[in-house]
C-alpha cells in the first residue's frame, strides 16, 4: 500500500431516505360503488449503514466521494398496498473505525467486528394509509399520513490501525527499514526525519506458516502528546497494538533517556499505554563490534527495566531472534 493510498480520516455528509406517503384511496369497483377506504402505507426510507470489513485497511475508497444519499420509500396505493422500502446504502469500513459526530466531536460508536452493521442514518417511516383511520364515526376518512423525513448527519470516520505490534521510535530511527526487511511491505525509506507521514502495515511471516501484523507509526518527537510534530494524528494508531516495539538506534546519545522520552509521550497521551507489552530493539548494531556491544550491555542492564535486543535491519542481524521474541510476547 503506497503512502498516498492510506487514508485514516474523512468527513462525510449522509442523508437517509424519506418515508413514502400513505395513500388516501377509496375503493370503487363495478359492484362495490362505496367500498370504503383502502389506502396502503408508505414504504420506509432507506437507511445508511456502516459495515465492518476485515479485508479493508484504509478509508481510501471515501477519498473522492464523501456524500451519500439513500433512496426514498415509495408511496402507498389502493387495495391496502404498502409502498416499497427505499434501498439501504451500505458503506464498508475497516475494522477499528471510530465514528464521531462532526458538531460535538463525540464518539458515536466503533466498528470492530467483520460484518458488524450499525445504522448511522435511519430512514424515515412511511405514512399510514387512510384505511387505518376508519372508525364507526368516520367511515370514509379522506386523509392519510405523510412520510417522516430521513435524517441528515455529518460524521467523521477515524481509523485506528489494528495491528499486533506497533513500531515506536523517533524520526529516522530505522522503523521503515525494519518493516521492509521483516515484512513484504514497501514503505518509503529516506535518510531524513519524517520520511513516514502515514502508518504502514506489514504482515510478518513466522515459522510454520504463522504470521502477525506489524505497524510502522510515524516518528514521535518530544511534545507529540501536546500536538507537536504529527501529534494526535498518529498516536491514536498505537492504542490498538497489543505489543509495542521501541526502536532506538545504537548511535543515540542516550538510549535509556530516549526510551524514557518515548514512554512519557505515550503515557501523557493515554496512561493505559503503559499496560502494553514493551520490548526495545537497538537498531544499526552492525556499526559496533562485539566488544563495544558487551560494554553497552553492562550499562543498559543497569538503566533499562525492559528486555532489549541488538539488531541490524541492513545486515539482517538478530531479525529471526526478534521475530521469536515478538511471537512469544504476543502469545503469552
Amino acid at each position: 500500500m503506497t503512502e498516498g493510498n492510506f487514508v485514516d480520516y474523512v468527513k462525510m455528509h449522509l442523508t437517509s431516505g424519506n418515508g413514502g406517503k400513505g395513500s388516501m384511496h377509496l375503493l370503487r369497483e363495478k359492484y362495490n360503488a362505496k367500498g370504503g377506504p383502502d389506502g396502503g402505507d408508505g414504504g420506509r426510507g432507506g437507511h445508511i449503514i456502516l459495515r465492518g470489513n476485515q479485508n479493508l485497511w484504509t478509508l481510501f475508497h471515501f477519498k473522492l466521494k464523501r456524500h451519500y444519499k439513500a433512496e426514498h420509500g415509495s408511496h402507498g396505493s389502493g387495495n391496502r398496498s404498502t409502498g416499497a422500502d427505499g434501498q439501504d446504502v451500505y458503506l464498508d469500513v475497516p475494522l477499528g473505525t471510530v465514528v464521531r459526530d462532526t458538531e460535538t466531536n463525540k464518539i458515536l460508536f466503533e466498528i470492530t467486528g467483520h460484518d458488524e452493521e450499525r445504522i448511522i442514518a435511519q430512514g424515515g417511516k412511511g405514512g399510514r394509509g387512510n384505511w387505518h383511520f376508519k372508525s364507526p364515526t368516520n367511515q370514509t376518512p379522506r386523509y392519510a399520513q405523510p412520510g417522516i423525513p430521513g435524517e441528515e448527519i455529518d460524521i467523521i470516520l477515524e481509523l485506528k490501525v489494528l495491528a499486533d505490534v506497533g513500531l515506536v521510535g523517533f524520526p529516522n530511527a530505522g522503523k521503515s527499514t525494519l518493516l521492509s526487511v521483516i515484512t513484504s511491505a514497501k514503505p518509503k525509506i529516506g535518510d531524513y526525519e519524517f520520511t513516514t507521514l502515514k502508518p504502514n502495515l506489514g504482515i510478518v511471516e513466522y515459522r510454520d506458516y504463522k504470521s502477525f501484523v506489524m505497524a510502522d507509526i510515524p516518528g514521535i518527537i518530544e511534545g507529540a502528546s501536546e500536538g507537536k510534530g504529527l501529534g494526535y494524528y498518529f498516536l491514536r494508531h498505537i492504542e490498538r497494538n497489543s505489543t509495542l516495539l521501541f526502536l532506538i538506534p545504537v548511535d543515540s546519545a542516550d538510549i535509556s533517556k530516549e526510551y524514557d522520552i518515548l514512554l512519557n509521550e505515550l503515557k501523557k497521551y493515554n496512561p493505559e499505554m503503559l499496560d502494553k507489552e514493551r520490548f526495545i530493539a537497538i537498531s544499526k548494531s552492525d556499526m559496533l563490534d562485539d566488544e563495544l556491544i558487551a560494554e553497552m550491555r553492562v550499562e543498559l542492564d543497569k538503566d533499562l527495566n525492559v528486555p532489549y535486543m541488538f539488531i541490524s535491519s541492513v545486515a539482517q542481524l538478530g531479525i529471526m531472534e526478534l521475530k521469536d521474541k515478538l511471537w512469544e510476547m504476543l502469545n503469552k
